[in-house]
């Protein structure tokens, strides 16, 4: 058994969820923020049998999609406000960020 862990950018979130439920993929969904952007994820846990691991990655894979984006620059202490003349940038985001970790011990209570 695996455990996979997927932050996920909050905008592919619910095309992703909707997918892995479609193909009866059970998960845990919680609310997260991070990143330099410190923009808000979605990080899901995903507990699945060896033989279903490449199923619940394609999912992922085919749901979260990488573009590019102006976002917000948090102004900064090093950089004056004043001096900042942009205060957005364009950024690569989207995409997911997966662990698969091996499980030892798993029960469903």
């Amino acid at each position: 058994m695996k455990m996979i862990t997927a932050i996920v950018n909050k905008r592919d979130t619910v095309r992703v969820c909707d997918a892995l439920r479609k193909d009866g993929v059970e998960f845990t969904r919680l609310a997260t923020t991070g990143g330099f952007l410190r923009s808000g994820n979605t990080t899901l846990l995903i507990g699945i049998n060896d033989e279903r691991l490449e199923l619940a990655l394609n999912i992922i894979r085919r749901n979260c999609s990488r573009r590019m984006e102006k976002l917000p620059i948090p102004p900064s202490a090093e950089i004056p406000a004043a001096v900042n003349v942009s205060n957005t940038a364009e950024v690569l985001v989207g995409g997911a960020i997966v662990f698969v970790n091996e499980v030892s011990y798993f029960e469903k209570m």
